[in-house]
């Protein structure tokens, strides 16, 4: 199998400079010792030294391994995830054992395809942030799948809360960031997870406050909650106007890719650090998710405007806080960590983070 290419490039051709001019048969002569002697000692012939390494890049072949294994991996998500909204797997013991078993099953699939998880990631990353890549990948997938190509397009602002790749730190650790700042393959837009996060956030509190218009209007309260379900987790109402990927899955996301970085041997101090205040913040944003699908289910309930209303103002209140998060110990202040902490704060604590690392 063919590996990415992270050796540095080697220009035989580069030309020496001397102060003085050499007859060409001297030249000739000097050259062949040189080589002779870089052949027996194994030196760096100095044409190669300081010869700036080229990007990381894929073979047209590794492109279509990565294509075949996007689509087992896809297919393992899709089915553990249909599993997990099932009513008999909502306990957290089945919950963790199909987490456990889809990552089972991910790793024995790629390993059938010759691809260890790091290379699988490593490559995903390659081809969400290159743009030859990327239409590389579409084309391949297109003739896979039969699904229309992709438009080219010009490249769209940042999203809010996305980082450009250029900014991340270098190796598997950038990429796991990458995953959360900048690009990740199977979110809608191909943003990262802590965009899709915040996407999918205001257009839950959005459709919130359109509830609370209209406090006489059964039918419209219950419209309205169902949008901030699918927004905060389509699995539970599968129409609507998020993004259809869900606010719980993207900080999902969030805590777990910024949690592969912590785990990697060359991630910094400052990476584990912060990657703990990142990762608690984007769960307990999940856990107001949960909240909030439960007040919007009570009002999807309710037979009367009166009681609808009545729950109204507190799916207000808790969208809003999938973002801001909530001063739980009235100090003033809304910290990371004790369930205050939210999308706002991971979002802080991932700029504290990459603050923090060197530039490649």
């Amino acid at each position: 199998m063919g590996r990415v290419n992270d050796a540095s490039s080697f220009d035989s051709n580069h030309p020496d400079t001397m102060a003085h001019p050499v007859r060409p048969s001297t030249l000739l002569a000097l050259t062949l010792t040189a080589s002779l002697a870089s052949l027996s000692t194994g030196a760096t012939p100095l044409a190669a030294q300081g010869a700036p390494s080229p990007a990381p890049t894929l073979t047209l072949a590794e492109v279509r391994m990565l294509v075949e294994a996007h689509l087992v991996v896809s297919a393992i998500h899709d089915s553990s995830d249909n599993k997990a909204a099932q009513q008999k797997n909502k306990t957290k013991e089945a919950q963790l054992e199909l987490q456990q078993k889809k990552r089972e099953m991910i790793t024995e699939a790629l390993a059938k395809k010759g691809m260890a998880d790091s290379v699988f990631s490593k490559r995903r990353f390659l081809v969400s942030s290159n743009a030859t890549l990327r239409a590389q990948f579409d084309s391949i997938l297109a003739d896979v799948t039969g699904a229309p190509l992709p438009g080219v397009v010009a490249a769209a602002p940042l999203a809010p809360g996305a980082v450009a790749a250029s900014s991340l730190p270098p190796g598997l650790v950038g990429t796991h960031l990458g995953h959360v700042v900048s690009s990740f393959m199977d979110t809608p837009d191909k943003s990262g997870f802590l965009p899709m996060a915040l996407a999918e956030a205001k257009i839950a509190a959005q459709h919130a406050a359109f509830a609370m218009r209209t406090p006489d209007n059964l039918a419209s309260m219950q419209t309205h909650a169902g949008h901030v379900i699918h927004a905060i987790d389509p699995t539970q109402a599968p129409s609507g106007p998020g993004k259809g990927f869900g606010l719980k899955r993207a900080a999902g996301g969030i805590a777990q890719h910024v949690e592969l970085a912590a785990k990697e041997p060359a991630a910094s101090a400052n990476v584990k650090s912060h990657a703990v205040h990142v990762a608690t913040a984007a769960r307990s944003a999940m856990s107001r998710g949960d909240q909030a699908i439960a007040i919007a289910k009570q009002i999807q309930a309710a037979t009367t405007a009166a009681a609808a209303a009545s729950l109204v103002s507190q799916l207000v209140s808790l969208c809003e806080q999938l973002i801001a998060g909530s001063d739980n110990n009235a100090d003033g202040r809304i910290g990371w960590g004790d369930g205050e902490g939210a999308l706002q704060q991971a979002q802080d604590h991932m700029g504290l983070l990459l603050a923090g690392e060197k530039k490649p």
